[in-house]
This record gives C-alpha cells, structure tokens and sequence, in this order.
C-alpha cells in the first residue's frame, strides 16, 4: 500500500514538474519569442514613453525657445515652432529602441530595428519639411533677391522635395526598389501629361508672372474681358483676384500672362481729366479768368504734381452744342482711390466757386424753339364750315 501512495506521488509530481516546465516554456518565449516579463517591461518602456512625450518634447522646446529668446531676430524662434511637432517623436522612437533592446530585436536587420529606423527618417525629413519656411523667409539676402511669391513657390518646392526624398529613404530602410518605381511614375505621368497640358500651361505662366513680377500680392490689377480687383494670391495653376464687390475670382495663370494686364497699384500719380462746359453767353474775359484761376489752384495745391514731372493744363478746348468747353488735365500726389476722390471733390467745389465769381454758369444742354408769327394757322374743316356760316349775313338771298 506504501510502495503504492510512494508511486501516485511519484507520478503527481512528474506531471506537475512537466506542467511547471510548460509554464515556464510559456513565459519565456510566447512573447514575440521573448518572455512575458521583457515584454511585460518593454510594453512599459512604450508607455512610459508615451507618456512622457509631451513633458519631454515641451521641456526640449521650452529649452530651445529660452536660447532662442536671447536673440533678438525672430528667425531663430521661427525654426523652434516648425520643429515642436517633429520633436515629439523622438520619445518614442527612444521607447521603442529600449523596448527592442529589452525583447532581443536590436540587430540590424529586424523588423523593431527598421521601424525605428523609419521613424527616425521621418523625424529628419519631417523636421526639414517644416523648417524651410522660416529659413527662407529668413534670411535678408533672400527677401532682396526674390519676391516674396517667388520665395512662397520655392518654399512649397522644397517641402515637396522633402516629402518625396523621405518617402524614398523609407521605402529604401524596407528594401523597396524606388527605382521601378520612379520608371512607373514616368510612365504615368506621360499619359496624365497628354490630359493635364493645360495643367503644365499654368504652372509655366505662374512662373512667367513671377519671373516678370507684373504683379504682387496686393496689386489693383485689371485684365480687358477677364477681371478686374485685387490680387490676393498666386497659386501654381491659378491667382486669386478679389473683385472691388468682395467676391472672389479664381483666374488661370495663362489667362494673365498671354493678356495685357494693366497694375494700377504701380501708378506715380493719379490723373484727373475734365471736360468742363460754360454758357456760350461767357464773355472772353470770363472765359481766360476761369482759366487762369483754375490753373493757378492746382499748381498751388501741395497735392498736385507739378511740371515737369507730369502735364498739366486749363484750355479752351471745344465750342460744343451746347457749351464752351474747357479741358482740364491734372495729376495727384496720391494713387491711393479714397484720397484722390476726396481731391477731385475739393476740385469740384473750387471750379463751381471760380465760375461764379466769373459771373458766368455752367452749360448744360437745352434746345431753342422758334415760332414765326405770320404762318398761316391751320383750321381743321369743321371749324372752318361754322366760321362761314357765323360770318355769312342773315338776309342773304331773301327778299328785300
């Protein structure tokens, strides 16, 4: 019986030492081929980065912005804001390195190691991608040498440039040939070509209105038959012009550079050009002291120009059918649209003034009708009957 119990526990304690073993087997190695507690502390690692990676990334750039602060461009600040947001990937990618290195994955041909690889790709690239703005936006040679739609256009080449550059470096981390890729790419962008000419055909007159900077942002610009307002933006295929009654145009770029484009912004001076009718009963006198003191107005005015540096005259300059007719021929100081009306009305009220005191009015057109008395009036027969017979005697042809 003894012998017997001594063989039961022999077997229960084999069979719980195999199921122990089991166990263990388990924990070791069912965990992405590591045990449960590396992956139970690299799982921790992660969270812990997680975690941290706001504190940290606003700790780095609250740091950068101090160094930043101590200088007094604004450059240097510019480039911290664009790299906040790629900073904070770098907490994760620490906590996914130390949770590699905990699971056994950090040789350099796993899947952990490129990822982590990727990840760092993407911060470089993604950093890159926003700094470019500020940096050239930036530098002072810059802004001289080029406008500032120009530098836009470059910018937003550059940050495509990155995209795709990071793109590539990714693919290249997995072992993705970008080079069939690239040869695809070219075959289908020959057949999106043959379709998108009028695509390629903007973009090239985008860079012409650049390159000839026939406008800005800002500019009052008109276009014969196609638009008239003021440039609010130019994009590769198309300008933004917002019309004088605040509605937006979306133009082709081809539209603006094959057209005339007339840029009132550029504007020296602004012309005033009147024609300006007196009564045809002004006497010479009259006539020569609305002149003289008309002219003798705008070359005082301070917000006038003066000759030579544009024409200005007051002349007789046509008897018309109604009028005497002046023509006065004048430039502001100002392009700006507001003051140079309220330069034209002061103009206004000093013309009606100066033909007052001339003693004379100004013309309008009218019409004069002439009646000649000794016509012969026209009766309708009616009223000629009854005259007869009123006028006829009343004893005519009766006896007598």
């Amino acid at each position: 019986m003894s012998a017997q119990n001594d063989g039961v526990v022999a077997t229960v304690s084999s069979q719980a030492n195999e199921f122990w073993a089991l166990v263990v087997g388990v924990w070791n190695t069912s965990f992405l081929g590591a045990s449960v507690g590396q992956g139970l502390i690299a799982m921790l690692a992660i969270a812990a980065a997680l975690m941290l990676r706001g504190l940290i990334s606003r700790w780095i750039v609250s740091a950068l912005r101090k160094l930043a602060e101590k200088t007094s461009n604004g450059f240097d600040d510019a480039v911290v804001e664009a790299l906040a947001a790629p900073l904070q990937l770098v907490p994760i990618i620490i906590g996914l390195f130390i949770a590699a290195s905990i699971l056994g994955y950090g040789g350099a041909d796993t899947v952990s190691a490129r990822l982590i690889q990727s990840l760092i790709a993407i911060t470089i690239f993604w950093a890159l991608h926003n700094a470019v703005t500020p940096v050239a936006h930036g530098f002072d040679f810059m802004r001289q040498a080029f406008t500032p739609v120009m530098i836009d256009w470059m910018t937003k080449a550059l940050r495509i440039l990155f995209v795709i550059v990071g793109a590539a470096a990714v693919l290249e981390i997995w072992s993705i040939p970008v080079g069939p890729i690239v040869a695809g790419l070219g075959l289908f962008g020959v057949a999106v070509g043959l379709g998108a000419q009028d695509l390629f055909k903007n973009l090239i007159a985008g860079v012409l209105i650049l390159t000839e900077r026939r406008f800005l942002p800002g500019d009052w610009v008109k276009v014969d038959g196609v638009v008239e307002g003021t440039v609010e933006k130019i994009n590769f295929r198309s300008t933004v012009v917002r019309r004088f009654d605040k509605g937006p145009v979306y133009v082709p770029n081809s539209k603006l550079s094959d057209n005339a484009v007339t840029n009132f912004s550029r504007m020296t001076h602004r012309r005033i050009s009147w024609v300006i009718g007196v009564e045809y009963k002004s006497t010479t006198e009259q006539l020569a002291y609305i002149r003289d003191k008309t002219l003798e107005y705008v070359l005082n005015h301070p917000e006038f120009a003066k000759p030579p540096e544009v024409t200005t005259f007051m002349r007789v300059d046509a008897f018309g059918p109604s009028s005497i007719d002046f023509k006065l021929y004048a430039f502001t100081v100002t392009t700006n649209w507001t003051e140079w009306l309220r330069i034209k009305e002061a103009l206004a009220f000093e013309l009606k003034k100066i033909v007052q005191d001339a003693g004379t009015g100004f013309a309008f057109p009218s019409q004069t009708l002439y009646m000649d008395d000794g016509s012969e009036v026209f009766l309708p027969p009616e009223m000629t009957a009854s005259k007869a017979k009123l006028q006829q005697p009343e004893n005519a042809g009766g006896e007598s």
